[in-house]
């Protein structure tokens, strides 16, 4: 699961990051975090208000911090949707067309 964290610096984009690393690691889910700063970049997703977080390419949040809760909705939807890929699918690590 790649997870983008959108925002110049800022503490709630700081403790957004945290928030995200801390509950992915508590639910015993692999994430890979990546902090984008650049301006053009975090337009690029229509984001307006920071911090924004993108899920496997889908922004699911713009403006203020997440809350728990909702971070571990993110990464259960997302790790139940993984898990019903049908095998041999491009996505789920099989062969590729």
């Amino acid at each position: 699961m790649e997870i983008k964290v959108l925002g110049t610096g800022c503490a709630n984009c700081k403790t957004t990051l945290k928030l995200i690393e801390e509950v992915a690691a508590e639910k015993g889910v692999p994430v890979q975090l990546d902090k984008i700063e650049d301006i053009q970049a975090i337009m690029g997703y229509g984001v307006m208000t920071t911090p924004g977080v993108v899920i496997d390419g889908k922004l699911v949040h713009a403006g203020g911090v997440p809350t728990r809760e909702r971070i571990a909705g993110w990464l259960a939807g997302a790790l139940s949707a993984a898990q019903a890929a049908p095998a041999g699918n491009c996505c789920s690590g099989g062969k590729c067309c």
